[in-house]
C-alpha cells in the first residue's frame, strides 16, 4: 500500500492541498505522451475572467537565472500579470507565448491597436533527457487545451509541462500544495505550484531527513555530473499585497526549495513568482482603480511561513505522484516509489 506523503509544517492545508484552494485560481494541462515526445503545457489561470482586462498584482524572485522565460521584464516594471501563467519545455516557450498573444487578440481585437500590446508570461524547464525537445512538438492547440480545461481539481506528477521533467535523478514534474493562516482575525490562503526539474540524487532531503545517500546508492552512477536542472515555483494568495510585497513572498519559496536539498546550482534556473487574487487592476486608464487596504509589512511572517511550507510540500507531491516514464532514445526516469522503499515512520 502506498504510504502518505510526509506532512510539512504545522499550518493546516486547504480543502484540496493545492494552489486552487486560493479563490479564483484554476489549473489545466495538455500532455504529449507519444514515444519520443514526452512533454506538455500547464496553465495557471488567476481568475475566471480576462486577465488582460483585469490584471492581478504580481512579483517575482530569481534565485538562479539560468532560464529562458518570457515576460518577466514587464512584470518587474509594472507588477501585474496580463495573461495566465504558462509552463512548458525550453524550446516551446516561443510557441506558447505566440499562443497567448493570439488568444488575447481573439478576445480583445484592439490589443496592439487602440489598446496596449499584451505581455505573455511563459516559464520553462529543460525536459530534453526524456523528451525529444528538438521536435518543438507543443502547439497553440495544446496551450488552448490546457487553458480551456483548467479547473479546481487537477492531476499532479508526470502531467502537462511536468511530463518529461526530472528531479534528483528521479521522475519529477508538477506538484502543488496550500497552507491556511490567520492574520488578526482574517483568514488567508497561500497556494504553491511547482514545475520540479532539479536536484542531484545525493542532495535529496525529505521533511528534514537526508534521503540523498540512500538514493544515490540506489541509482549508482546513473546521474553523475553537475546540477543542470531548474524549478519554477508559483505562489497564489488571497491576501491583499502589492507587487513589492509579492516579490518578498516569492523569495520565501526559496526557503522551501532549500529544505529539499537544492543549492541553486550554476546550471539551474530557479524562479519564483507570487500573485494576489485579492483585487484586480484595470487595463484601461479611464476605469476606476481599486481602493485596497494592504497588509502591513510587519504582519507578513505567517504568509512567509506558508510560502516556504507549501513550496516544500508541493515538491514532495511532485515526487510522490510522478510515475516512471520512458522517453527519447529509451531514456528512463523512475518514480521515487519504484526506486526506494519508503519509510514507515
Amino acid at each position: 500500500m502506498a504510504l502518505p506523503v510526509p506532512r510539512i509544517g504545522l499550518l493546516p492545508s486547504g480543502a484540496r492541498d493545492a494552489i486552487t484552494d486560493v479563490e479564483g485560481v484554476t489549473v489545466g494541462h495538455a500532455t504529449l505522451d507519444e514515444g519520443e515526445v514526452q512533454t506538455g503545457v500547464t496553465v495557471v489561470r488567476p481568475h475566471g475572467g480576462d486577465p488582460y482586462r483585469q490584471r492581478v498584482p504580481a512579483g517575482f524572485a530569481v534565485l538562479n537565472g539560468f532560464g529562458k522565460s518570457v515576460g518577466l521584464v514587464q512584470v518587474e516594471e509594472l507588477g501585474v500579470l496580463e495573461t495566465p501563467i504558462a509552463l512548458t519545455n525550453t524550446f516551446s516557450v516561443p510557441a506558447v507565448a505566440a499562443a497567448q498573444i493570439r488568444h488575447c487578440v481573439a478576445v480583445n481585437p484592439e490589443c496592439g491597436r487602440t489598446l496596449p500590446t499584451v505581455n505573455p508570461l511563459v516559464f520553462e524547464c529543460n525536459d530534453g533527457y526524456l523528451n525529444d525537445i528538438q521536435r518543438m512538438a507543443v502547439t497553440e492547440a495544446d496551450y488552448l487545451r490546457a487553458w480551456s480545461g483548467a479547473g479546481k481539481v487537477f492531476a499532479q506528477g508526470a502531467i502537462g509541462a511536468g511530463r518529461g521533467m526530472s528531479s534528483f535523478g528521479l521522475k519529477g514534474g508538477v506538484g502543488s500544495a496550500s497552507r491556511c493562516l490567520t492574520i488578526g482575525a482574517t483568514p488567508f490562503t497561500v497556494g504553491a505550484l511547482v514545475l520540479a526539474n532539479y536536484g542531484r540524487p545525493e542532495q535529496l532531503a525529505v521533511a528534514g531527513d537526508a534521503w540523498g545517500p540512500r538514493l544515490a546508492d540506489a541509482l549508482g552512477a546513473l546521474d553523475a555530473g553537475p546540477e543542470k536542472g531548474s524549478i519554477i515555483m508559483l505562489l497564489a494568495t488571497d491576501a491583499p499585497l502589492d507587487a513589492r510585497q509579492l516579490r518578498r513572498l516569492a523569495l520565501r519559496a526559496g526557503a522551501g526549495l532549500a529544505r529539499t536539498g537544492s543549492v541553486f546550482g550554476h546550471g539551474s534556473g530557479d524562479i519564483a513568482l507570487a500573485f494576489s487574487t485579492a483585487y484586480t487592476l484595470p487595463q484601461r486608464a479611464d476605469a476606476p482603480m481599486p481602493a485596497v487596504a494592504l497588509l502591513h509589512d510587519a504582519l507578513l511572517d505567517p504568509l512567509f511561513q506558508a510560502a516556504a511550507d507549501s513550496t516544500e510540500q508541493a515538491i514532495l507531491h511532485a515526487l510522490w505522484r510522478a510515475q516512471t516514464v520512458t522517453g527519447r532514445d529509451g531514456h528512463v526516469r523512475r518514480a521515487l516509489r519504484d526506486v526506494l522503499p519508503l519509510p514507515t515512520n
